[in-house]
This record gives C-alpha cells, sequence and structure tokens, in this order.
C-alpha cells in the first residue's frame, strides 16, 4: 500500500504507508501521545515534517491511525492465538500467554499503545480518550465472552461470576503491559498457572 507526499516542490514521494505507520507506532508505543514530537517521528517515518502533516494532517490525526491499525493487528493476531484451542479456559490460558509474551524483552520495553495512552487518559482530548476506553472495554468484553464459553463447555465452573471474573483478568493484562516497560517478565508456565486460579 503505498501513498504519495511531497518530496520537493512539485514532485510527489511515495512511501509504504504501513510501513511508516509502524514505524510511528513504535515511537508513540514507547513514549506515549504527547511526548511523541514530530521530530521523533519524522525520523522514525524517515519523512519529512512536512511530508507527515501533508499525508496525516496532524499529530493528532496520524496518532488515531496508527492506533486503529495497533488494535486492528493486536485482535487478529489474538483471534489467531486461540483458534486453535477448543475450550473456553484454554482460550483464556492463550490470551494470558499472548500478553505474558508481549511483555517480555523488547517489546514488552516498548510497551501496549492501549495501556499506554490508558496511563495518559487525562491529558487526552476527549475524543481520543473515548476510543481508548472502547477499547479496553472491548478486551472486558472478549475475555467475558471466553469465560461464558467456559462455563457452557464445561471448562470452567458455572458458580464463576463472568463479569467480575472478567475485570480481574483485564487488570492483570494490563498489569503485565505495564510491567513490561520496567522489567523483564518472564513469559512462565507458574505465572499462568496463577493467573488462571481465578476460574477454579
Amino acid at each position: 500500500m503505498t501513498s504519495s507526499c511531497p518530496k520537493d516542490r512539485g514532485r510527489p514521494r511515495e512511501f509504504d504507508t504501513e510501513l511508516a505507520l509502524d514505524n510511528a507506532m513504535t515511537v508513540f508505543r514507547e513514549k506515549g501521545f504527547h511526548a511523541a514530537s514530530i521530530s521523533d517521528l519524522s525520523q522514525a517515518m524517515n519523512l519529512t515534517a512536512g511530508s507527515i502533516y501533508k499525508a496525516f494532517s496532524d499529530k493528532r490525526t496520524l496518532f488515531l491511525t496508527v492506533f486503529e491499525r495497533y488494535t486492528s493487528l493486536r485482535n487478529t493476531q489474538l483471534r489467531q492465538q486461540i483458534e486453535r484451542v477448543a475450550t473456553g479456559r484454554e482460550c483464556i490460558a492463550e490470551v494470558l500467554r499472548f500478553y505474558l509474551r508481549s511483555s517480555h524483552e523488547i517489546e514488552g520495553r516498548r510497551g501496549c499503545l492501549v495501556v499506554g495512552s490508558t496511563v495518559g487518559l487525562l491529558t487526552l482530548d476527549e475524543e481520543l480518550a473515548t476510543l481508548v476506553r472502547q477499547a479496553i472495554m472491548r478486551n472486558k468484553l472478549f475475555l467475558a465472552s471466553l469465560i461464558e464459553r467456559g462455563q457452557q463447555d464445561g471448562s470452567v465452573p458455572p458458580g464463576i461470576d463472568a463479569q467480575a471474573a472478567s475485570s480481574l483478568m483485564l487488570w492483570i493484562v494490563l498489569g503485565m503491559r505495564v510491567a513490561g516497560k520496567v522489567e523483564n517478565n518472564e513469559a512462565s508456565e507458574a505465572t499462568l498457572k496463577l493467573a488462571l486460579k481465578i476460574l477454579d
């Protein structure tokens, strides 16, 4: 996928839009919306500031585009992760493994764009803040649906409160991503087993 922006006067410059967005994504993940400067983005995207403004209008629009791409990619990756397992409980275990791996080494230090934006929620304008809240709530509803699926297939006890358990699971996965910024989390099965005790 390509887009065009001015390389110099009167001559359009073509660039790989998806690659440029992925490079901008790294900057926003590491620094957050406010701390990411146009200079940072320009260097990462290998575009001039003028080219960025021409293609995306402003930093806010660029962030919105990146945020949409990030959540879409992550949701696709997560759903692919759980396609190969049968029960609701196994799906939840795969979700936890997914977040554990995402909180490990360089991926962990880069951080989660949704979680990082949640931390700075009060400094975002209402539209951006609503976008972040909706992403968080979709995660919670997804976890609740997996718990309910587990109750239907017998892998999760019927007495478990799906809404309360999904909230606790959400806090765990969000905490994993925050901790991954400051320490080298180990993607261990012991951690996974402890988290799954919520469903016992």
